[in-house]
C-alpha cells in the first residue's frame, strides 16, 4: 500500500486491522494452551512440568513488557 501511494489513513486502518487480527489469534493460542498443555500438566500431578508451564508464561509475558 505505501509502495502504490496509497492514502495515510486507509494504511493506518489496514494496520489497525492486522493488529486485531493478530490480538485475536493470540488469545485464542493462549487459551487453548491453558486448556491443553497446562491442563495437562496439572493432571499430571508433576509438580516439575506444573512449574515449567508457569514459568514459560511469565516469562512471555515478561518479554511482552520489553
Amino acid at each position: 500500500m505505501l509502495e502504490e501511494g496509497r492514502y495515510c489513513i486507509d494504511i493506518l486502518q489496514q494496520m489497525q486491522a492486522v493488529k486485531a487480527a493478530l490480538a485475536r489469534a493470540e488469545s485464542q493460542l493462549l487459551m487453548e494452551h491453558a486448556q491443553t498443555c497446562i491442563e495437562d500438566a496439572i493432571a499430571s500431578g508433576n509438580a516439575a512440568a506444573q512449574r515449567e508451564k508457569v514459568v514459560e508464561l511469565i516469562d512471555l509475558f515478561d518479554k511482552l513488557k520489553r
